[in-house]
């Protein structure tokens, strides 16, 4: 399944812009032949937006999440994007898979939730494994810092995730995460994973891009450069599953002696 990535930062505070932003990659994208649309964390409203967070928020089923299906159905191709969600008193950092056809076929909720900025806006969610299918690929769900401990992305691998979607803000010092460590991550658990960042300066954070779909075989599909960018790639069952056949880690468990890490 060709993948694209939408390294943008969009335009920060207006959902209007950014849908229009969305909708005009998402045309490029169907063109290239893309299957699948990926954006950055909390590409619906901006990251470093402060109380605007909460403003901002809508339900999951809210009148963006419309919009967002009719921008899929439209052009034909499933949508991954991130967005702050409002679930009662609650403002979780989400990202939410909709279908070629408009159905909303997963939401997850961040549940590693990274420095004062995140903690003092949004709730942690507490379901580690999201998953939905997509022309064949099991489809799995992280945001940004999740993908950083190595146990949620096992937990995907054990449950059977083809395809891990990492919408994120990762930002300076930290670009070895894009360059090293999500290649590693897709070889140590036999999974695709598309890692899409924001871009440029936002309030105090400074972006840095580097977006990519990492293979199991640990190497990039695609990676993109510092600025805004259209990234495509493919995820290839076949390629998948000899790379599986081949590669013993998950085989070679010894979840006996793993009790320890819990």
């Amino acid at each position: 399944m060709r993948t694209a990535l939408l390294q943008s930062s969009g335009r920060p505070g207006s959902t209007v812009e950014n849908l229009k932003v969305l909708d005009e990659a998402a045309g490029r994208a169907a063109a290239a032949g893309a299957g699948l649309l990926v954006t950055a964390e909390m590409f619906l409203t901006g990251y470093a937006i402060g109380d605007d967070i909460g403003r901002l928020a809508e339900p999951a089923d809210g009148d963006h999440a419309h919009a967002v299906a009719e921008i899929a159905t439209g052009h034909g191709l499933a949508i991954a994007y991130g967005y702050p969600e409002r679930a009662g008193d609650s403002v979780f950092n989400s990202a939410q898979l909709i279908s070629a056809d408009g159905t909303r076929l997963a939401n997850y909720r961040k549940t590693h939730l990274f420095g004062c900025f995140e903690r003092d806006h949004f709730t942690p969610g507490d379901q580690p494994v999201v998953q939905a299918e997509i022309d064949g690929l099991r489809v799995g769900l992280l945001i940004c810092y999740d993908v950083e401990f190595p146990e949620n992305v096992r937990a995907h691998a054990l449950a059977g995730t083809d395809l891990l979607l990492v919408p994120t803000a990762q930002m300076h010092p930290f670009q070895f995460v894009a360059e090293s460590m999500i290649p590693v991550r897709a070889f140590e658990n036999q999974i695709y994973v598309a890692y899409v960042n924001r871009v440029g300066r936002e309030g105090e954070f400074e972006f840095v891009g580097l977006s990519t779909l990492a293979g199991p075989d640990g190497v990039a599909r695609t990676r993109a450069g510092r600025g805004e960018e259209l990234a495509l790639a493919d995820a290839d069952p076949a390629f998948l599953a000899a790379s599986r056949e081949a590669n013993p880690y998950l085989l070679d468990r010894r979840p006996g002696l793993y009790g320890s890490l819990a």
